[in-house]
């Protein structure tokens, strides 16, 4: 049975009773972030039960020794670990010099945590009965700003309720932290220098090896029922530590009050010397502004991305919490305004994986944030792998390749590849496709070319090189072959004649011989300095054409399907249908020769190239393959359900769509994979967005105009979403009779929707009926 404490709730995710088993959980659901920083949801006041601490600097790695009993050639040195740093959250509480832990509190009741995604912030709440038997009231507010993103804020209240109490706050700071994730139980800071200036504490410490260096801040405030209070500030200083001491005489019924501000300055945005100077002028500006101020200006800043990011659901409050969650996250985790950072599968709610980037940023999160943010947003992911191109062919360089060629890594934190697993490592090469076709889909989606010129076309003839070096002519099949790969079904390793890499390999070399031709034509300046610079020549450009016409690709003719890969009929092919509960999840149950032998897909691999190239196929092609290989497919990915709901939408299979569209986008909120105590599942989360706006809604860009089909899942009433189409905002509002167009800007749009032409302007919506 799936989790399902999490309240129902349109616009907040909501706990209330205190669960111990919940925690860790709970730590992750309840995560915030501010595209710079991110924390999970710990408690800042002690608590001695399980718990998985957690802060996170967007950028900050530590390079972990690579840990493999078995060395191969090629192997990373090093695989990225994101860093838990130093702990600026903390804030002991002592009651009549007890401390207060809900591990060890007698009673607790009214337990309530909200985390309210409409205005940013997370809140907690409870009355607890102490070991010493003082009742009180606990009310704790925190939120990371969006307006400045090095600083975040904590309003802590505590009201006692049956006697005058002596309330002690002590916030602190703490670098003795530790990794949950790490090969060697290696030392990942190094701490210099720990001080207090009066209200202030600062803690200075860099990254061993990366030598990211980083100051750690905090200033609080104490107020008794809302007025300020000027305590003496009792300093307290260990090695690692620094806190301060405020004690206060509070009466029954009344509030003390600490806010606290901290965060991070880091040396990839200051000199390393100024880090302090830094942080204090950061902390005087938060102060200035205050508390209440700050998220009055956090939820200003909120209500602007929601503006354009939002989508609403009439008639289903799971499934409008789902969507809303995924967005949420989404934008926690990366707002685009940094093209050196990029989005982490995790995010900034837990360490698994490693790295911060993966193929999903190109696959599924570049859509959203075309669509949802200024084009520059997209942009910026995209260069930050142009940025990343001499990294990738010194990865292709190490595996033996060679010319300029380029394989992009499977997971990087700053270009080089840091995964190694030898299957994915060598053989998930599919990642280099997902490059290309973000390249063909920004255009295609934004109309903006200049990419391609500018750096775009330098990233295309590199992958372009390493599938011409990658493929092998078979003597036996007259065709060129690809041996040895693992696609996006992990669950089939070094396999020859993957379908979904050969047809990307095709096409990415079409593309990319394509836009030559066009960068020749319209940008002769920028083709001479390409040429010149890639030494690329005719007799090449042949070479790879020749591979791209003539490569292999395994079929049924009995079945009338294109195979997975060469010998999957060899497979014994029992349905999941058939497959005992018990045996699910297999990764948890079955052994990897199990797996491995097994016909089961662990996420959509052919389907994942009908997805992505759906216009090189009928509809009936599209069945047939979906009717063939969803039955095989367990989705133990959480990059599969997504992509299987868009495809069930598309061939008018609403229901199916539907259950689909629930399990990736309460993926994490009922836990479906039994692990939400790790982390969150960020990249995945834009394949919620896809589910609904690509399958629900059907919007396609088809001969460079917008497309829709329309359809609506049963469950709902209606459902919204705008989308930012080449600077104009294009609002759909889709309900059971009709679907309505409503624009923004100043020039009208021409789009396609059920197949017919359909002008939208500022002035004259358009509605269109269902027939």
């Amino acid at each position: 049975m799936n989790q399902d404490y999490i309240k129902p709730d349109e616009w907040s995710i909501i706990e209330e009773g205190f669960d111990k088993e919940n925690v860790k959980s709970s730590e992750s659901i309840f995560s915030i972030g501010n595209g710079a920083m991110g924390q999970r949801a710990n408690f800042e006041e002690q608590y001695s039960g399980d718990t998985f601490q957690g802060s996170y600097i967007a950028g900050v790695y530590y390079p972990d020794k690579t840990r493999v009993g078995w060395w191969k050639n090629g192997y990373p040195e090093y695989f990225a670990k994101v860093l838990n740093a130093p702990n600026w959250i903390g804030i002991n509480v002592l009651v009549n010099g007890e401390p207060l832990d809900l591990n060890t509190c007698k009673k607790v009741d009214g337990f309530r945590r909200e985390l309210n995604m409409k205005e940013g912030w997370y809140q907690r709440k409870f009355r607890a009965v102490t070991p010493n038997d003082i009742k009180l009231d606990v009310n704790v507010t925190r939120f990371l700003s969006l307006d400045i993103d090095e600083v975040g804020a904590i309003k802590y209240e505590i009201i006692p309720l049956d006697s005058d109490s002596e309330i002690t706050f002590i916030p602190y700071l703490d670098s003795g932290i530790t990794n949950e994730d790490t090969n060697w139980d290696d030392k990942f800071w190094n701490t210099t220098n720990v001080r207090s200036e009066g209200a202030q504490a600062f803690i200075e410490s860099h990254t061993l090896k990366t030598n990211f260096g980083v100051c750690t801040f905090m200033e609080s405030r104490l107020f008794l029922q809302d007025r300020m209070v000027e305590e003496e500030i009792s300093e307290e200083q260990k090695e690692l530590w620094v806190g301060h001491r405020y004690t206060l005489k509070v009466g029954k019924g009344q509030t003390a009050t600490l806010h606290k501000f901290g965060g991070y300055t880091v040396s990839r945005n200051h000199k390393s010397t100024e880090l302090v100077d830094a942080a204090k002028k950061v902390l005087q500006k938060a102060t200035d502004i205050g508390f209440d101020e700050l998220l009055a200006k956090q939820k200003a800043s909120w209500g602007k991305i929601w503006d354009m990011s939002d989508i609403t659901i009439e008639g289903d409050t799971k499934a409008q919490q789902g969507i809303r969650f995924n967005i949420f996250h989404l934008n926690q985790t990366y707002l685009g305004r940094d093209s050196r950072l990029n989005i982490g599968p995790k995010g900034f709610t837990g360490e698994k994986y490693g790295g911060s980037t993966y193929w999903d940023t190109e696959a599924y999160c570049i859509p959203f944030y075309m669509a949802t943010k200024d084009q520059k947003v997209a942009r910026n992911l995209l260069k930050y792998r142009y940025n990343h191109l001499e990294k990738a062919i010194e990865n292709a360089q190490k595996l033996g390749f060679s010319n300029g060629a380029a394989l992009y890594p499977m997971v990087t934190m700053n270009g080089e590849e840091c995964h190694n697993e030898w299957e994915i490592t060598f053989e998930e090469i599919h990642r280099n496709g997902a490059i290309a076709f973000a390249i063909y889909n920004y255009y295609r989606y934004t109309g903006d070319y200049t990419y391609i010129p500018e750096m775009g076309l330098e990233v295309l003839i590199g992958i372009s090189r390493f599938w011409h070096q990658r493929a092998t002519f078979s003597q036996q099949k007259e065709k060129y072959v690809i041996l040895g790969v693992t696609g996006p079904n992990e669950y089939e390793n070094n396999v020859n004649n993957n379908w979904y890499t050969n047809y990307l390999a095709k096409w990415c070399i079409n593309f990319t011989v394509e836009q030559l031709n066009k960068v020749k034509d319209g940008y002769p300046d920028d083709y001479k300095r390409i040429v010149g610079l890639t030494k690329l020549n005719d007799r090449e450009i042949g070479q790879w054409q020749k591979v791209a016409d003539n490569l292999y690709f395994p079929y049924s003719k009995e079945k009338e399907v294109y195979l997975q890969q060469d010998g999957f009929l060899d497979k014994e092919l029992i349905t999941v249908a058939d497959l005992p509960k018990s045996q699910r999840p297999i990764n948890q149950k079955w052994s990897w020769d199990r797996i491995l032998r097994s016909p089961y897909i662990k996420q959509a691999d052919t389907l994942q190239g009908f997805y992505l190239f759906e216009s090189d196929f009928t509809l009936d092609e599209l069945e047939r393959h979906f009717d063939f290989y969803e039955p095989f497919t367990v989705h133990e990915s959480s990059l599969s359900p997504c992509v299987h709901s868009i495809q069930a939408a598309k061939l008018n299979r609403m229901e199916q769509a539907y259950q689909f569209y629930l399990r990736t986008s309460r993926l994490d909120l009922d836990d479906y994979n039994k692990e939400v105590e790790e982390g969150l599942h960020i990249t995945s989360m834009a394949g919620t967005w896809m589910s609904i706006v690509e399958g629900f809604a059907g919007m396609r860009v088809i001969d460079d105009k917008l497309s829709f089909v329309p359809r609506i899942p049963k469950q709902w009433k209606g459902y919204s979403f705008k989308i930012n189409f080449r600077k104009r905002i294009l609002k759909v509002i889709v309900s059971s009779g009709q679907t309505r167009f409503e624009l923004d800007g100043k020039e009208e749009i021409s789009i396609r929707v059920n197949g017919k032409r359909v002008v939208v302007s500022p002035d004259h919506p358009a509605v269109v009926k269902v027939e």
